[in-house]
């Protein structure tokens, strides 16, 4: 099996703008997610951007680095350029790491490549995790994912799905049943990217601002499976970038101590 691994980075941020470029224990958080990228098993790892300053800095780390248009709606539209400017063929896998998770474990970027080979019909395959806080289940900027028995993806939304219909809800209590909040890594097939381009965004896409709603719409097949690994939320507030840092820090003072 052979895959790719296109991490989009983009500049522009409204909570934490020049994000990619945030300075981690030395480093930028573009380079940690490369450098994680690097570990899996991926014959090729390219970051995608539209903005210069990230351009160099991929350069001072050694990283491939295109530069794609500024215009585009969502990242897999990024990610279809990047296959475009690959040259790669319709059944190549590549995967959508996001430059804004610099913890991602390689083994769940390895899954949903090897879940995406094994589903031949399947465009896309992706990864979730079980949902035990209540909190977590109510909170509409985490996506709850619901899959049939050979991990076909159903439906995707930030309601709370499915609606337990007869529990009676009590503040602070997880009701008993099995939720699974989606993790939003991506394996696709680089002839679904293009088929994707031609589409425009969907009423269900466009009411829940999720662009693997467009997919489903269309019939294509999303496989989904629990994440083998516990995966961190990615960086999108200052608040965020804190508790990474304070992570690497914690990092680097038990590898001196172990030392």
């Amino acid at each position: 099996m052979s895959f790719v691994v296109v991490i989009p980075a983009r500049y522009a941020s409204t909570r934490l703008p020049g994000k990619p470029l945030s300075d981690i224990a030395g480093k930028t958080m573009v380079q940690h997610v490369w450098e994680r990228a690097r570990t899996s098993a991926a014959s090729q790892v390219v970051v995608a951007t539209d903005d210069e300053r990230i351009q160099d800095a991929c350069s001072a780390f050694g990283a491939q680095c295109l530069m794609t248009r500024t215009d585009h709606a969502s990242g897999t539209d990024r990610l279809a350029e990047v296959a475009g400017q690959l040259s790669l063929s319709d059944d190549q896998i590549v995967v959508n790491v996001q430059g804004d998770e610099p913890l991602i474990p390689s083994a769940t970027i390895d899954q949903v490549a090897s879940n995406l080979a094994k589903n031949a019909s399947a465009s896309i395959a992706t990864l979730c995790e079980a949902i035990t806080d209540v909190d977590v289940l109510c909170d509409p900027n985490a996506v709850k994912v619901v899959f049939d028995a050979n991990g076909r993806g159903l439906y995707f939304s930030r309601a709370t799905i499915p609606w337990p219909r007869d529990y009676q809800w009590e503040s602070g209590v997880m009701p008993e049943g099995e939720w699974f909040r989606h993790i939003g890594l991506y394996g696709y097939r680089a002839g679904f990217l293009k088929r994707y381009t031609q589409w425009d965004p969907t009423p269900m896409e466009k009411k829940e601002s999720l662009e693997q709603l467009r997919a489903l719409y269309h019939g294509e097949e999303i496989h989904v499976e629990v994440a083998c690994a516990p995966v961190p939320g990615g960086i999108d507030t200052p608040e965020d970038l804190g508790r990474v840092r304070e992570h690497f820090v914690r990092l680097q003072e038990s590898t001196k101590t172990s030392g």
